[in-house]
């Protein structure tokens, strides 16, 4: 307590701002991710309080996903903790489905976030042993500061936080309409058009394969590798059985059974210029974190030429675009399925648990949630919902134990404490 008013009278220049203390940690970002971990410290009884620079829970899902999109993966494995999917939702939920999912756990677990509150710095002061988060909130009329003083940090905003823009030579002055996938809702305006769709993740096949339904003429970008596998195999989940061979059979075993799985399913994708990369999928995963693509309709749409697959984009030239191997294609627009990076470099002032990239140093596998000085991070771990959701259990309980040990507090539920450090004295 002493070394948190020697922090306040270091900062009496904070006097035009408001400067609040928290009697828990601070969650940043209310993804799924961080929805989790609130929802997890509730159930320890550890206040919380959590900051979202957006006006509404899980953004990237509400506000930058396509229409058509659904879970990629069953339910089961993309349910936060405490709480299973409805019944009554299928086995692939929609897009609008999860949103409301992830509303019902907020509203369940008492989960208010600050909202409109974008975070510019968060550092350790080692003065105090305190992390101090620096915010500012725009509303139509007023611009605040806020510094927020906690003992815990936990980074939330996950790998999707910016959308990844290429620099590809020509792009600025090409004379048609070009998006970033984030931007893309539906293939319905595009019917007719020729559409460039560069970047052959799950998000480019997807935009693709709705382009065709829509009757759009998109021409794929496959730069490099990629592993496509059927969703299902026999009516079940291919990621299912991957994940039920894992338990009996060695790595490259089942990736070999994939392989041959999706040959039978898919047929031989190499012809269509999806060439497979040397280590198998679930190898691929494991090291680099490289998902493979779950296939739901576009290989066939491939097959049958309603989706063009071409090599890497050299140059753009007007309306036309150059390819790599010299061929050249008129296109009316472009949408950039190039994915997403972590904005974690931005705001956060530590480099020992994060590295440059915007990930914990030990992202893939079991040990990217923890750092130091009371620092976690979650969502981070390349695993996806489940993997979030084990994120914060973990998270939630190391905390847990800490606060149990010190506070000795009663069973019951808290909810957050916060305190003006400055016109509120303890």
């Amino acid at each position: 307590m002493e070394n948190m008013f020697r922090l306040m009278d270091h900062d009496q220049e904070l006097t035009n701002s408001r400067c609040i203390w928290v009697n828990g940690p601070v969650i940043v970002g209310a993804g799924p991710s961080g929805l989790a971990t609130a929802a997890c410290l509730r159930e320890q009884n550890v206040p919380f309080v959590v900051l979202e620079r957006a006006d509404c829970i899980a953004s990237l899902w509400q506000k930058r996903t396509y229409d058509r999109l659904k879970l990629h993966l069953p339910k089961q494995f993309c349910q936060l903790p405490k709480m299973p999917f409805p019944e009554s939702f299928p086995e692939y939920p929609t897009k609008r489905q999860f949103i409301d999912y992830l509303e019902s756990y907020a509203t369940k677990f008492e989960i208010n976030p600050k909202f409109n509150e974008c975070v510019q710095t968060a550092r350790f002061d080692e003065t105090s042993g305190l992390w101090r988060v620096k915010t500012v909130s725009n509303t139509e009329s007023t611009r605040s500061e806020v510094e927020y003083i906690c003992r815990w940090l936990v980074v939330a905003t996950g790998e999707n936080a910016e959308r990844v823009m290429p620099e590809i030579e020509g792009l600025s002055e090409f004379s048609g309409e070009v998006i970033h996938a984030c931007d893309y809702k539906s293939g319905e305006k595009f019917a007719g058009k020729k559409v460039l769709v560069v970047g052959c993740g799950n998000s480019g096949m997807e935009v693709s394969l709705d382009l065709a339904n829509h009757f759009a003429k998109p021409s794929l970008v496959v730069r490099s590798s990629v592993h496509v596998m059927p969703r299902e195999v026999m009516g079940k989940s291919t990621f299912e059985l991957a994940m039920k061979m894992l338990k009996w059979l060695p790595l490259w075993l089942v990736d070999k059974l994939l392989l041959l799985l999706s040959w039978i399913v898919l047929g031989n994708i190499e012809k269509y210029g999806l060439k497979r990369p040397e280590m198998g999928p679930m190898e691929l995963k494991s090291v680099k974190g490289k998902t493979p693509v779950l296939d739901i309709g576009a290989i066939e749409k491939i097959r049958s030429g309603k989706i063009d697959v071409v090599p890497g984009v050299k140059r753009f030239n007007g309306n036309r675009v150059e390819l790599v191997n010299g061929e050249q294609l008129d296109v009316d627009s472009v949408v950039l399925a190039t994915g997403y990076r972590s904005n974690v470099p931005y705001w956060l002032q530590e480099s020992e648990f994060f590295a440059k990239n915007g990930f914990p140093k030990t992202a893939i596998g079991n040990s990217g949630w923890k750092g130091r000085t009371g620092l976690y991070a979650v969502g981070f771990t390349r695993r996806g919902l489940s993997g979030a959701s084990m994120d914060a259990v973990k998270i939630a309980q190391d905390i847990g134990s800490v606060w149990k040990l010190e506070t000795k507090q009663p069973t019951k539920r808290s909810t957050a404490s916060l305190r003006r450090c400055i016109s509120q004295q303890f």
